[in-house]
């Protein structure tokens, strides 16, 4: 399905530390890389540098007070609370600031190679820090790089670009971003607001003509819930939007394994959507996709085998669920994590929904989300709420 595809990397990308005990640790995208050789995924895309955002870049969507506040921070490791570094989810540490910009600046490249034309398709796997607001740090993220890349693209031209964040916590500091901007549709599947941070994702919060669309799902749901939410929203907007490139978040932490929510997905159900998304990148906005990495805590079961396939998807070659995970691979898993590693890409899942034109059920809880949002959204967007 590719013509072609980028993969972002840059081995100082896991400078990206908030120390050993944070949950957020750079192992999850060492070990995805290595996973991603191991199997000859990276074999079939294209291999790119970065350098870091320039302040310049940054101030596309931070205040110019919060980077200098961050740059002190980077200098001498002392907090500052009122940038929101120092806190348990965002420790202050020397080098926040190079660190950062780099991620940044790894997801401004995949948004100018995919602009440019020199690849259809880009990702860069440690991006994903949704969270960050204009002017402090927010749940594990310091610069928002998705929020980055959409405001550069706005800023040569772009006139339309659809967002979908499918990691299990809502993609606020996007939204935040872009609540009223007309020219970006901001979708973000999450568990409720009700049962996880950051509190915020409720249906009722559209944006500017229904361009902010949030599906607020119970704790508990699993794979063919989600997609069945996932189906009954996401292709019909986008179909709609007509975005001029797609740019997608992809947290992992959707899985049943994760230690920080409640969602019950498999690695299958998580390789569906990508599919999916692919999919529509094509059917909706040219080919032109632009995906990141994001939240995912479980380290060694999850983090590096959904992003294997997130890769495999993006380069066109998806790898076959029943494929074993590489006797190499779990050797450098047992070295560097003492932890016993998965032996196969799969966790034995067939991922299947039922879609929302045959009806839906009232009392079912996915069912009433899934409704909300439509009855919040799609008559903004000129589409009929009732399947």
């Amino acid at each position: 399905m590719s013509r072609s595809a980028r993969v972002i990397w840059d081995d100082a990308l896991t400078s990206y530390d908030f120390g050993p005990s944070h949950p957020l640790a750079p192992v999850r995208v060492e070990l995805t890389m290595a996973l991603a050789r191991d199997l000859g995924v990276l074999d079939k895309v294209e291999m790119a540098g970065c350098e870091p955002a320039t302040d310049a870049e940054l101030s596309l969507v931070h205040e110019r007070d919060y980077i200098e506040a961050v740059k002190r921070v980077s200098a001498d490791g002392r907090p500052d609370l009122r940038a929101g570094l120092g806190t348990t989810d965002n420790p202050a540490f020397k080098g926040v600031h190079e660190a950062s910009a780099l991620i940044s600046g790894a997801s401004l490249a995949a948004a100018r190679a995919v602009w440019e034309g020199d690849a259809e398709h880009a990702i860069n796997v440690a991006g994903g820090l949704h969270h960050a607001m204009p002017a402090t740090a927010s749940g594990f993220c310091v610069y928002n790089d998705p929020a980055l890349a959409i405001a550069w693209l706005l800023a040569q031209g772009v006139g339309r670009i659809a967002y979908v964040d499918v990691d299990v916590h809502h993609g606020d500091g996007v939204q935040t971003v872009f609540y009223d901007d007309p020219r970006v549709l901001t979708i973000s599947l999450h568990e409720s607001p009700r049962t996880l941070f950051p509190g915020t994702g409720f249906p009722e919060e559209t944006g500017v003509d229904g361009t902010a669309v949030n599906v607020a799902l119970p704790a508990g749901c699993g794979d063919s819930g989600w997609l069945r939410a996932f189906h009954s929203v996401v292709p019909p907007l986008l179909r709609e939007f007509g975005p001029e490139i797609l740019v997608t978040q992809h947290g992992c932490d959707s899985h049943a394994l994760d230690p920080l929510a409640n969602l019950m997905l498999s690695v299958d159900g998580q390789r569906a959507a990508y599919a999916a998304l692919h999919r529509l990148a094509h059917e909706t906005a040219g080919g032109r996709w632009i995906a990141t990495g994001g939240g995912g805590y479980e380290l060694v079961q999850v983090v590096p085998r959904a992003w294997t396939h997130l890769i495999a998807e993006l380069a066109g070659h998806p790898i076959d669920p029943a494929t074993p995970t590489g006797e190499g691979w779990r050797r450098f898993v047992r070295e560097r994590t003492g932890e016993t590693p998965p032996l196969t890409m799969t966790d034995g899942r067939v991922p299947e929904f039922r879609d929302l034109s045959g009806g839906y059920d009232p009392a079912d809880p996915i069912d009433r989300a899934v409704m909300a949002t439509r009855h919040a959204v799609f008559p903004l967007h000129g589409l009929d709420p009732m399947p």
